[in-house]
């Protein structure tokens, strides 16, 4: 096999994410084991969460994408911006596709798209792969934000979009690994674990609390930040009840 077409096989979807899971799994995992926030059993886990990551990529992702293409209407652009750098475009894009989803986030927090939330809160542990877990609803709503951002990158270069999905299931699984790691300065504009991890919190003071998605600011802006400081360290997460779980993997 020529260098090009070695090139061309491992920049294919299939195959790209397959090695990203596989790259991924083993430098969080090891992270993780070196130094974990709290002690997780990984075989008493696994499973479900396997199960759960396959569900998101070959039905949860695919229907709701399928979903908002039916519904959705591409916004237009000033021509100027196509003439941005492509690193400006692409900070715009991402600026503006986390403000959306922060709105988004808040939205499925309340009492009438809270179902649809739910089964992402239902783990009572945290590891780079406890955030796997999405409706299709879920997902659906939090398509939008980035496919109104999208006409920023879409006259970008070919491999942008594998760049986006990796930045994008890496910083989820950034988020919610089980590690003790502590960063005041990084947490002012990034989300960060231990940020996130009380966003997860069964306790009902932290039902509201960092729904940031990428940037903290947000959650400073419109008061749901909450100083992972000032919050009891061994804290439990999940839901606090028992839930049917059919009923929490559709979103009903």
């Amino acid at each position: 096999m020529d260098r090009k077409a070695l090139f061309e096989l491992l920049v294919s979807p299939p195959v790209f994410f397959t090695l990203l899971l596989v790259s991924r799994m083993v430098f969080f995992t090891t992270l993780e084991v070196i130094r974990p926030a709290r002690p997780l059993a990984y075989r008493a886990v696994i499973r479900n969460d396997l199960v759960a990551l396959a569900a998101y990529i070959y039905i949860v992702f695919p229907l709701a994408a399928h979903l908002n293409h039916l519904v959705q209407g591409q916004p237009s652009y000033p021509a100027s911006v196509a003439v941005l750098p492509v690193p400006l475009r692409v900070a715009l894009y991402y600026v503006l596709a986390d403000f959306g989803h922060y709105w988004v986030h808040r939205l499925t927090h309340t009492r009438f798209f809270w179902r649809v939330h739910k089964w992402h809160h239902s783990p009572t542990y945290m590891y780079w792969m406890g955030g796997v877990r999405a409706t299709v609803p879920q997902q659906f709503l939090v398509n939008i934000p980035y496919i109104l951002a999208y006409p920023l990158l879409d006259i970008s270069p070919w491999w942008m979009f594998l760049g986006i999905a990796a930045l994008s299931a890496i910083q989820n699984d950034w988020m919610h690994m089980n590690m003790t790691w502590r960063s005041v300065w990084l947490e002012r504009i990034f989300v960060t674990p231990r940020y996130h991890h009380v966003h997860h919190s069964a306790d009902p003071r932290h039902y509201g609390a960092n729904m940031g998605n990428l940037f903290t600011v947000w959650d400073r802006l419109f008061g749901t930040h909450v100083d992972p400081d000032r919050v009891e360290p061994n804290f439990s997460f999940g839901l606090g009840t028992k839930e049917n779980p059919v009923r929490l993997m559709l979103g009903v």
